[in-house]
């Protein structure tokens, strides 16, 4: 009778090694539907809107054509940039303040001469209008644009159309030195060919010479949807998508919206959450065994000493974005009626943002990476069309919908994504983090150098970094 029990209790236990397998088969398999069919349908609403200060037409008469438009400047707007410059009022600094205390006045002086009496405006246009420009009505407003195509293409060779998206204080001038590396790498040692790209670049609605929103409202959701707009009537219908800072909101965005149409995303700035109780446990315990909590020796470096890197770091360099956020009209009127406050506000951003360590130095290191013709150049895209104020209000609309950025985050990211880590940015996520919202990281690179302004500063290793990408996905 003993040996008939365990000879029973034996072919249970088969049995049961035999159905809970399967019965984990066969849950895991209702799990994995329930996750991959909950991808295809959690995605942002992509909505409708309408930005003009007129009522909105009839769709059909709706005007969708795209315009050739050239940027151009005139001898009275040079007299009275001129005019304003003269009565620039100087205050001294204090000694030993650097860039501690913001734009070091002394150094603004100097600035401001070479501003007055050798940038040459003119000739500056002249380099804005090498690429061609185009304006087309998106919901009511005149989005502006450059479309660059490469000038040779291999026989065979497929032409990667590729979205590339600025943000604040930047432009599209950003990227003019990256245009090249992408649309012609093997005329500048990149590579063989094998990757070649159709750049589309366009400015924020409000900022530079797109047409600033007329209501109230227009978010880094709007502007998704406008430039999915803008490339369908280009006639994409799948393409790659790059951007840093709000770019970089915009084409996670747009990944979220239409995943089916963005066939990559490219980033210099990642925008994750950092709140939770699961996020401070991890915090603290990856400063003395990272590899417990996913982070790599890399990460580990770059993202302590915690306080001073993600509170300290940050609120410094971050008084702007409160401003911003809250009441723009206030300090942008300001700006807009002097142009040495302008390029003071932008200017010293790009100090700061592109190292941390030319808060230290007298002329905030502004020339060592940088002309100050290219500085300048962007600083008067702000201040010909007189865009300061609507490009800050952009912080309003979003902060005052989601004061964390992370509402979006709940949305993941399921297209190739790429995510190019510069070390000097403002803010570093580590890759166990960046992957809570992009679910599907291709290529992740701790860059050797650079800052917050890769584009503009690191064209090369960008470019670099967006063809790496680029390649793998397209073997994928």
């Amino acid at each position: 009778q003993a040996i008939l029990c365990l000879s029973r209790s034996f072919e249970n236990s088969q049995k049961h090694a035999v159905l809970v397998p399967a019965a984990a088969m066969g849950v895991g398999g209702v799990l994995l539907y329930w996750l991959t069919s909950g991808r295809k349908i959690k995605i942002i609403d992509m909505g409708d809107g309408w930005w003009s200060s007129d009522e909105r037409p009839p769709r059909e008469k709706e005007d969708r054509s795209i315009r050739p438009f050239k940027i151009e400047t005139s001898d009275k707007e040079i007299e009275d940039l001129h005019r304003r410059l003269d009565q620039f009022r100087f205050t001294p600094h204090l000694e030993g303040a650097a860039f501690h205390y913001g734009f070091n006045s002394s150094y603004l002086q100097k600035v401001v001469a070479y501003w007055r009496n050798q940038f040459d405006w003119h000739k500056q246009v002249e380099v804005l209008n090498k690429y061609p420009h185009f304006h087309t009505n998106i919901e009511g407003i005149d989005i502006h644009f450059i479309h660059v195509k490469p000038s040779y293409v291999p026989h065979g060779q497929a032409v990667q159309p590729l979205l590339l998206v600025h943000g604040w204080p930047g432009s599209f001038y950003e990227f003019y030195k990256i245009i090249p590396l992408l649309t012609e790498p093997a005329n500048h040692g990149l590579n063989e060919g094998d990757v070649v790209f159709e750049v589309i670049c366009p400015s924020i609605p409000g900022y530079g010479f797109s047409e600033a929103p007329h209501r109230k409202g227009f978010d880094s959701i709007a502007t998704a949807r406008i430039f999915h707009k803008l490339m369908n009537r280009l006639g994409f219908r799948k393409f790659y998508v790059q951007g840093g800072d709000w770019g970089s909101r915009i084409v996670t965005n747009m990944a979220q919206m239409l995943p089916h149409a963005v066939k990559g995303v490219h980033l210099n700035l990642v925008f994750v959450a950092t709140q939770g109780l699961g996020k401070l446990i991890r915090t603290m315990l990856g400063a003395y065994v990272p590899w417990l909590v996913g982070f790599s020796r890399e990460d580990a470096r770059r993202f302590y000493p915690f306080m001073q890197k993600n509170v300290y770091d940050v609120l410094r360099e971050s008084g702007y974005l409160h401003i911003q956020a809250t009441k723009p009209d206030t300090v942008g009127c300001a700006l807009n009626d002097s142009p040495v406050g302008l390029a003071a506000y932008i200017m010293e951003k790009f100090s700061t943002w592109t190292d941390k360590s030319f808060l230290h130095k007298d002329d905030g290191g502004l020339e060592s990476k940088y002309s100050l013709d290219e500085l300048l150049t962007n600083v008067m895209i702000y201040w010909v069309t007189s865009s300061i104020v609507p490009s800050m209000r952009y912080y309003k609309e979003n902060f005052s919908k989601d004061p964390t950025l992370s509402a979006h985050n709940r949305v993941g990211v399921y297209v190739p994504t790429g995510i190019a880590a510069f070390p000097q940015e403002i803010v570093y996520v580590p890759r166990a983090w960046a992957k809570d919202v992009y679910k599907n990281i291709v290529t992740w690179s701790y860059m050797p150098h650079g800052g917050h302004f890769a584009a503009f500063e690191e064209p090369r290793l960008l470019a670099q970094d967006i063809m790496q990408f680029v390649r793998k996905v397209e073997q994928l």
